[in-house]
């Protein structure tokens, strides 16, 4: 197994007798170590994270009321729309408090438990995202090339049995990669150059040939999000296509302006996801890394509301209702 050269800097020279540890069991925290460099950074962090943070819970906030309340929207394009934004939320939350906690408060540990539970909770909910993206193309490509059938192929019964297989192959997902990554011995001191603790970050740290299991799930779990996202391309080509033979061009920018971004968000997310955990340690930088975990664990999350909601007239509608409603009550 190669050895890992991890610079520690002079102001965890408390730590630096972690540099050689015999195993996992050794280590009682982790160091994030992604925005150590100067105070500058850690409260542009702090504030830009807070930023998005806020905008995405009032969004997917925004999303969940609506649907939730509003009975004309208990649809299934809607019913898997909230599950997203729950997920989103999710997503979100089990990263960015700790991580911005860290840079206002200049510090940079996590505890070992800390690190296991985020490293568990982010691939169950990124990977839940994932399967209902697959799952929210399909409901697309019924309701425009099949739509005759859509009440018989997306009944109430079949959307929350799709709900529930994406939820369910996330957790499954999470369960195996959390069980193989932390039972893997770990010798290389304790430091991951990232904001969170991702599992890459955490192999480098490794000592041993056993990481390899980790890396063949890892392979397995590419392979699997591929075949959903070959999966995904086709049946957005069926819907392009059909899209092209309506005559309304009206009729052809709201399908193209709601699939295309769709579409845009799962590439984003694949292509990413794969640079961050199959990329060869021979081009990993702390810069590359930061950038790679942005565009896969911020970005789609931060976005997804602004997407379903800013293009639907529906959601608008369902939204200001709620506001209206609200209004009066306050009177």
């Amino acid at each position: 197994c190669p050895n890992f050269s991890l610079p520690f800097p002079s102001s965890t020279a408390p730590h630096a007798q972690k540099q050689e540890m015999s195993n996992s069991s050794s280590i009682t925290q982790f160091l994030l170590l992604v925005f150590m460099d100067t105070r500058e950074l850690q409260l542009l962090h702090f504030w830009l994270f807070l930023g998005i943070y806020l905008a995405a819970l009032l969004g997917n906030g925004l999303i969940i009321t609506a649907v939730a309340c509003d009975h004309r929207l208990h649809t299934p394009m809607y019913f898997f729309l909230l599950n997203l934004s729950v997920l989103d939320l999710g997503c979100l939350s089990t990263t960015f408090p700790k991580s911005m906690a860290n840079s206002l408060w200049d510090t940079r540990d996590i505890s070992y438990a800390g690190c296991a539970a985020q490293v568990f909770f982010f691939i169950f909910l990124m990977s839940a995202e994932f399967y209902l993206l697959t799952v929210m193309a399909y409901d697309r490509y019924v309701a425009i090339c099949k739509p005759l059938h859509y009440g018989t192929l997306l009944g109430s019964r079949a959307c929350v049995h799709m709900a529930a297989a994406a939820w369910g192959s996330g957790f499954l997902n999470s369960l195996l990669h959390t069980v193989i990554t932390f039972s893997i011995p770990l010798c290389h001191g304790n430091a991951l150059d990232q904001f969170f603790c991702e599992i890459p970050q955490i192999l480098k740290l490794s000592c041993s040939e056993a990481y390899l299991s980790e890396v063949g799930l890892i392979v397995v779990s590419t392979i699997l999000f591929l075949v959903c996202f070959v999966f995904t391309a086709l049946s957005y080509v069926q819907i392009f296509r059909a899209v092209l033979r309506v005559p309304s061009e009206q009729g052809r920018h709201k399908a193209f302006s709601t699939c295309i971004p769709h579409l845009a968000v799962v590439s984003l997310l694949v292509s990413t996801g794969m640079v961050a955990y199959l990329k060869p340690l021979s081009i990993s930088s702390a810069s590359l890394n930061l950038v790679v975990a942005v565009l896969y664990a911020v970005v789609p999350p931060a976005v997804n509301p602004l997407i379903y909601s800013l293009r639907n007239q529906e959601l608008k509608d369902a939204l200001r209702k709620q506001i209206q409603w609200f209004h009066l009550q306050q009177q």
